[in-house]
């Protein structure tokens, strides 16, 4: 069994990577691979940790749901519109991530598989948060993009392409500005991630309740609130390059440590 060490550093690792977009499911395999841990925390263990990650989201962003909630029948146009779009964006990644459960649980675990996808990303990343206008604001969206954010959205079931990585680089390509374009994102992911989630919890009960999941679950949602918080905060005035750059420089270490071992 693994340790409740291993569990609290990928707690820690999917709360920052779920929403750093640097991609959670390229790093949960990356950790334990660079660092030669044995054990298998199992399926159980990540539906936890994306337990964990959504109770950030609510926790975070639990009056913007209220309000859209709300807006189903108090009027607020507004909200109604923002809530139609998340749904319509939700759509695309549900869809696909039914159809290829079993690929991404097995053929999509490559390193070099993940090394390609974080560097290829990393460059699309850079090129679509430098170039064009980005003035748009999220009410400025419409249900065409959506749309498109949301099939951006299902490719992240391939790990290392990260699903807030994938949504804020198809936000800018679109044209909205820093902030709301990781607002969109997170708001986007509390549907995914529930949805995963509880489809998945009864994985978790049934394997049985252990500290490891207990620490996990607790670093997880500690560590997503304190990233959400960043990098809304980060943004405002910075660009999303330095994330770029990471996941280029990732990808170049994992390529050199597979042909070492090779």
């Amino acid at each position: 069994m693994f340790s409740v060490f291993q569990a609290i550093v990928l707690g820690i690792v999917q709360g920052l990577t779920e929403f750093l977009p640097v991609s959670s499911s390229g790093h949960l395999i990356l950790v334990p691979w660079l660092l030669k841990w044995q054990e298998d925390p199992g399926l159980a263990f990540d539906v936890v940790l994306h337990l964990g990650t959504l109770l950030a989201l609510v926790v975070f962003y639990w009056r913007e749901w209220l309000e859209m909630a709300m807006s189903l029948v108090n009027g607020d146009r507004v909200r109604r519109r923002l809530f139609l779009l998340l749904i319509v964006a939700s759509i695309p990644g549900a869809i696909i991530g039914v159809l290829l459960e079993k690929q991404a649980e097995t053929i999509f675990r490559s390193p070099v598989l993940i090394a390609g996808t974080l560097a290829t990303l990393g460059l699309i990343l850079w090129a679509a948060d430098a170039f064009g206008s980005k003035k748009r604001k999220i009410d400025d969206l419409t249900f065409v993009d959506a749309i498109v954010i949301g099939f951006s959205q299902a490719l992240a079931i391939i790990p290392g392409v990260s699903r807030s990585g994938a949504t804020i680089t198809t936000a800018r390509f679109l044209g909205i500005e820093r902030a709301d374009a990781a607002n969109f994102s997170f708001l986007m992911a509390t549907p995914i991630i529930a949805g995963a989630g509880l489809h998945e919890a009864h994985k978790a009960f049934n394997a049985g309740l252990t500290p490891q999941l207990g620490w996990g679950f607790g670093a997880s949602a500690v560590f997503g609130l304190i990233a959400i918080v960043w990098l809304l905060n980060y943004v405002r005035t910075n660009t999303y390059r330095p994330f770029a750059i990471y996941r280029i420089m990732l990808a170049a270490v994992v390529i050199a440590v597979y042909l070492a071992r090779a």
